[in-house]
This record gives structure tokens, C-alpha cells and sequence, in this order.
């Protein structure tokens, strides 16, 4: 038996790769799949089972591809209604892969058809759990991204109380969990920095798993301090859930190089929105007019799908050499498929070309000490829980997530100096402030880790209570 974790950073997220006697089976797959196929393919197996624990809101899945391109079945737990050929199992259905079993055990709550999967390995023990959203380590699964249902996040909460406390709790505790998602996923709020760890451990630690805890306290405790999230979540899901076309098609559309004319002719006919992929420090130097930096170094599939708000935007894009079929894969993990092509030679067949070129306002936290001691507008764009946390002393919590809905509030014809903690969110926030017209924005450089060693005043420290 072979068990392998395939932990992707940029979305925190989880899939695995269970193998036995030549067959093999894929928990929650990205939506590029070939990996997954080498893999099966070196160790000399078949993949039998593409198992999906739920539909996803925070990515797009690669079931229908791996199932297409492998023959193998899509398995989801009970009340599951995918719009495609699919194993719907009961609860407690056993499905055999090699020479182990895999326990099909319903724990709905984060979304009603929510699942978990019980290894049973070759002596018959109980192995682990690959439990999707339904548990985290130090977290469950929130209960408010469901599509299309009439259950409260009340009710769901209620719902996952009684999954954990008769599906998963009376396991024993040396079984493995193996979760969905890790620290920095919207998914939970307090998930740990760990991906693996065993049940009785999270007996001990895990708040929600309190074996005193009622079910009135777990409701409370589970939908607190719930922000809103990212909007491209139920669109995902739907995907998820109705279908969508192969990732194939999506790389022969996406990675096509463009020399300038092309580019711009695309942009204009298309009225595409311009990406630029590149580390925040050559975004700075020079970009194309009214393009948005998110850039592929850092959590680019959750940001381009907090900001860009509509999953059929067409889209070109900068990117550094060699990364740009990468580019198209991370937009396509989060339902972004329209991609049309990259400028060819980037932004210096841009200047050969004798178009215009901006650059960004950028100063040091050690020039803006003086600068803010004559009065400045600062805009600080982390989430709410970092900013309670520590701030500068007279700045204004304008977070990243929010600032398509925000940005109505700012005085255009205002200076506006931005930070973040370290410099990524803010260069983004200040791409969309110059896209949007306001031509007065300037980034921080180093962000809130650089301000707080200067003599700038700050609020006292407070411990992050979540993770949001």
C-alpha cells in the first residue's frame, strides 16, 4: 500500500494518490492531470477511482479529465447530483483498490454531500481518513459554502456536529487524517501549518473536536468570525458540479505567443483584461497602461479569483520566460478558461515597440516615517484579523479581498501610500488604484514587516484569533 500527499502551496489545498497491487486511486485532483497519470504510470498502475470527497468552491477539480483520459470511475458520497456519469455510493459502501478497502463514509455539513473516505489497509485495519473540508487539522470545514441549498449555515454546522461526533470521532485515534486544505485556505479559519496528524491528536487540540462540547456551543464557535468568501467560490462549485471543458483545450487556447500587434489587436477585440504574471519588482519598473499585477510567484490562483470578478473575462498576460503555460494552468485551477495568448518577448518587445510604459510610485519604509509625520493618507491592505492584530497608528484597514467593492470610497484625487505585510498584496492593490484612475497611488516597499522597524507609532500587539 502507498500513500502519497500532493500538497499544492498557491491554494493550500490537498490532493493524494493511494495505490495497491497495481490500482490506484486520486482523492480531489487539480485540474491538470497528467502528473497524476505519470505517477500511476512509473509505479505500474491503473488508476481505478477518481474519489471526490464534495464539490469544490475553491478550485476546479480534475475528475472529468482523469476520468476521460484513464477510464476510471468518479466516485461522490450520498445526495450528490453531478450532471455527468458518476458513482454515486451509499453510506458505508466499501470499494476495493488492490488489496485494500476504502470505506465511503457520508459527513455532511460543510455541504450536504460531503464525504469522507475510510482506508482499511491489508490486514484489514482502519488506516486513515481522507476527509476533504469535513475536518482540518486544528479546523473544520466552514458551513456556509453550500450551492443551491435552504439549510442555513446554522443548520449545516448542526449537520457536521453529528457527522464528526458518529462518523468520525469513535475511530481510533492512531487512524491518519489526511485533509482537504491547510493553513492560508478560505475553506476554515484556524487550520494548522501541518497537513498530516492523527486523530487522537486532534482529539486533544482541535476545538471542534471537544468531547464536552454541545452542540449549541459547536454551532456558535463554527460560524463565528466567518468572513465572506472569495466570490469565485460558487462559481467553482458549479463547475464542479454541472461540468466544464478539458484542460487540453484550455492550454492550446492559452499558451499562444503574441507579438505586439497581435496583442494589442486581442485586447481591443476581446476587450481583454491584461495580466501581468511577473515578480512585483519588474511590475514596478515598467507595465502596460491600466494592466493588473497578481503575480505567479506568490498565491496567484486565490487572488486572481478574489479580484478578477467574472470567470469569462478574456485574458492576456505577461509572464517571465518559460512560465507561461504554468500561467494558463493556475488561471484554470480556479475556472479562469479564457485565456487568449501572452506578449511575446514581454514587456521589452513592448518598449521596442514604442509604446507607452508606466512605472510605479514606490518609496522605503524609512522615507515614508517623514512623509507620514506631515500627514498622509495610508491605506493598509491585509485582512481585518491581521490588521487588529498591529497597526500603524492612524491607518485605514481597506483589505485587499474587498477593494473591488470599496474603492467607490476612496478620493480619487488624493494621494493614497499602500502597505501590506510584506509587499504583494499592495503592489496588486496599487495596479487596480492606477487601472481605476487613481494615478496617486503609491506602494510601501517591504510592507508592514519594514514599517514596524521604524519610529512610525503602532497599536499594541494582539494575538490573531483566526486564521482568516
Amino acid at each position: 500500500m502507498k500513500i502519497e500527499q500532493i500538497y499544492t502551496q498557491c491554494l493550500a489545498e490537498a490532493a493524494y494518490y493511494i495505490e495497491s497491487n497495481g490500482e490506484a486511486a486520486i482523492v480531489d485532483p487539480l485540474r491538470e492531470v497528467e502528473p497524476y497519470i505519470e505517477m500511476a504510470k512509473q509505479n505500474g498502475a491503473t488508476i481505478k477511482y477518481v474519489l471526490e470527497t464534495h464539490f469544490h468552491a475553491d478550485f476546479v477539480s480534475g475528475h472529468l479529465d482523469l476520468a476521460k483520459k484513464t477510464g476510471a470511475a468518479i466516485v461522490y458520497g450520498p445526495t450528490a447530483q453531478p450532471n455527468f456519469k458518476a458513482h454515486v455510493a451509499t453510506d458505508g459502501e466499501v470499494l476495493q483498490l488492490g488489496n485494500v478497502k476504502i470505506k465511503v463514509l457520508h459527513t455532511p455539513g460543510h455541504t450536504m454531500e460531503s464525504s469522507t473516505f475510510l482506508l482499511i489497509d491489508e490486514a484489514g485495519k482502519e488506516h486513515s481518513i481522507f476527509t476533504g473540508d469535513t475536518l482540518f487539522l486544528g479546523d473544520v470545514g466552514r458551513p456556509d459554502l453550500a450551492v443551491k441549498t435552504d439549510l442555513s449555515r446554522e443548520d449545516l454546522a448542526a449537520h457536521l456536529f453529528d457527522s464528526l461526533r458518529n462518523k468520525i470521532m469513535p475511530l481510533a485515534d492512531d487512524v491518519i487524517v489526511y485533509p482537504g486544505h491547510g493553513q492560508g485556505s478560505a475553506c476554515g479559519k484556524n487550520m494548522s501549518s501541518d497537513t498530516v496528524d492523527t486523530l487522537g491528536n486532534q482529539k486533544k487540540f482541535n476545538y471542534a473536536l471537544r468531547a464536552d462540547m454541545t452542540k449549541e456551543e459547536f454551532v456558535q464557535e463554527v460560524t463565528s468570525d466567518l468572513v465572506a468568501p472569495p466570490q469565485y467560490f460558487p462559481k467553482n462549485a458549479v463547475m464542479n458540479k454541472m461540468g466544464y471543458e478539458s484542460i487540453d483545450q484550455i492550454l492550446e487556447q492559452g499558451v499562444i505567443g503574441l507579438d505586439v500587434k497581435e496583442f494589442k489587436q486581442v485586447v481591443r477585440k476581446n476587450k481583454a483584461l491584461i495580466l501581468d504574471t511577473r515578480p512585483k519588482e519588474q511590475f514596478a519598473e515598467g507595465f502596460i497602461p491600466n494592466s493588473i499585477f497578481i503575480g505567479i510567484d506568490d498565491t496567484f490562483a486565490p487572488w486572481v479569483g478574489a479580484l478578477i470578478t467574472d470567470l469569462n473575462t478574456p485574458i492576456v498576460f505577461l509572464a517571465e520566460e518559460g512560465k507561461e503555460e504554468e500561467v494558463v494552468v493556475r488561471l484554470s485551477r480556479v475556472g479562469y478558461d479564457n485565456a487568449l495568448g501572452f506578449l511575446k518577448g514581454g514587456i521589452k518587445a513592448w518598449r521596442n515597440a514604442g509604446e507607452e510604459v508606466q512605472r510605479v510610485e514606490q518609496v522605503s519604509a524609512e522615507e515614508f516615517v517623514s512623509i507620514f509625520e506631515n500627514g498622509a493618507n495610508l491605506l493598509d491592505v491585509r485582512k481585518e484579523s491581521e490588521f487588529e492584530s498591529q497597526h500603524i497608528k492612524g491607518a485605514t484597514n481597506f483589505p485587499l479581498d474587498f477593494i473591488n467593492t470599496n474603492l467607490k470610497n476612496l478620493d480619487i484625487q488624493s494621494k493614497w501610500y499602500i502597505h501590506c505585510a510584506g509587499g504583494y498584496r499592495s503592489m496588486i492593490a496599487t495596479s487596480i488604484l492606477l487601472s481605476s484612475g487613481y494615478y496617486n497611488a503609491v506602494n510601501i516597499k517591504g510592507g508592514f514587516k519594514a514599517l514596524n522597524e521604524t519610529a512610525l507609532p503602532m497599536t499594541e500587539f494582539q494575538e490573531q484569533i483566526t486564521m482568516l
